[in-house]
């Protein structure tokens, strides 16, 4: 099969659930990203699953919170936990409401859980060990640490579990990964932020990067993407300082406003998660700076995207957490009966500014559906 690609015009390619008919079709945007990514595995992983029969059936919307209304294949009524990285977050909760939906579209029973912040390692390791004691048929999950949770996925998949990760990579097996390419995504932030340097006439200075917790890969990998497209056409600007705000909005604040004082030649902002780009943004406001320091954030919220029509953001960059879900449930679905899931999937990300926001495929990313945690 051919690979299919995205133009540089950004122009569509099918949906990543073409052939799957109860996904909603404005939940595929993600998969029209303008990066390129491999469709090939995504359309072999549709079409195998309808051969086994796992998504086999006309679906409905309809059913109850927990999944379970649908009309699947073999793998109707089977348990699929998915939990997300934390509760306080509403990316992470529109991760869970993407499994949910999953759920009901094929008869698959969802239970939804999440730690209270992304810094409760531990209780995400009991997550998973409560799922394995259940007896649950399959995990989706995405980890808090890369090693932290390698103990309770083997000992999950020892039970026969299947688990499909989703976001931050582990460094133990398992048997999926679907998440966004951030050394790609982190790219593309930077090169925006050089754009907007460059509309201002800056070509020297100094950018912050506000990030929310230190050894993250996925983090690390945002940053590092970040410094490597900034440096393709603005090579003089210098983006080594760095403060993390372990999730905390509030510290975020004060870390971008002390960046702000104390560095007279800071010409733009890097926030790499949601929380720090609402922190960098309320920075922003506190000190008139939206018209002298631009903004690039990752992720989207409500406050987010609040800062974004206001412009104490300049530009989001945009990940897909419902299609981290609902595929998620998809993929440990299908592995339970047999089938053997793409080992990465990456549906790529899209750059949301004032300009396009309100545009429909954009549209419906920055303002998704969100689930409450719950068995």
């Amino acid at each position: 099969m051919p690979r299919p690609r995205v133009d540089a015009a950004g122009a569509q390619v099918d949906p990543v659930t073409r052939g799957m008919r109860p996904m909603p079709e404005r939940w595929t945007e993600m998969a029209r990203s303008r990066t390129v990514f491999s469709l090939s595995l995504v359309l072999a992983i549709a079409l195998v699953a309808l051969v086994v029969g796992v998504v086999g059936g006309r679906a409905t919307s309809s059913g109850s919170a927990g999944g379970g209304g649908g009309s699947g294949g073999a793998a109707s009524g089977q348990k699929i936990d998915v939990i997300i990285r934390a509760n306080d977050s509403a990316f992470w909760l529109t991760m869970l409401a993407g499994g949910e939906k999953a759920g009901q579209d094929f008869g698959i029973q969802i239970g939804k859980f999440g730690p209270t912040s992304e810094t409760n390692i531990d209780e995400q390791v009991q997550l998973v060990e409560n799922s394995v004691s259940r007896g649950v048929k399959g995990i989706v999950i995405s980890p808090g640490s890369n090693t932290a949770l390698n103990s309770s996925i083997d000992a999950a998949r020892k039970a026969g579990i299947k688990v499909i990760v989703a976001d931050n990579k582990v460094t133990t097996p398992v048997d999926g990964f679907i998440g966004t390419n951030n050394v790609t995504a982190g790219e593309m932030a930077g090169r925006r932020m050089c754009d907007l340097l460059t509309e201002k006439g800056k070509t020297s200075g100094k950018v912050f990067i506000e990030s929310s917790v230190a050894g993250i890969q996925v983090l690390l990998d945002r940053d590092t993407g970040f410094r490597s497209g900034l440096a393709e056409k603005c090579p003089n600007v210098n983006a080594t300082l760095e403060s993390y705000n372990n999730n905390d909005i509030g510290t975020a604040a004060s870390q971008v406003n002390d960046a702000i004082s104390a560095n007279p030649d800071l010409v733009g902002v890097f926030a790499d998660n949601n929380s720090s780009g609402v922190g960098a943004a309320t920075a922003i406001q506190d000190n008139n700076a939206a018209d002298r320091l631009p903004v690039v954030a990752f992720d989207s919220d409500p406050k987010e995207n609040a800062a974004l029509a206001a412009g104490t953001i300049d530009a989001l960059i945009v990940q897909n957490p419902f299609f981290f879900g609902y595929q998620g449930v998809i993929e440990a679905a299908m592995a339970t009966q047999g089938g053997i899931p793409p080992a990465s999937i990456d549906p790529g990300a899209v750059i949301a500014d004032k300009d396009n926001m309100n545009d429909p495929d954009v549209k419906a990313l920055l303002e998704p559906p969100t689930a409450q945690a719950g068995g």
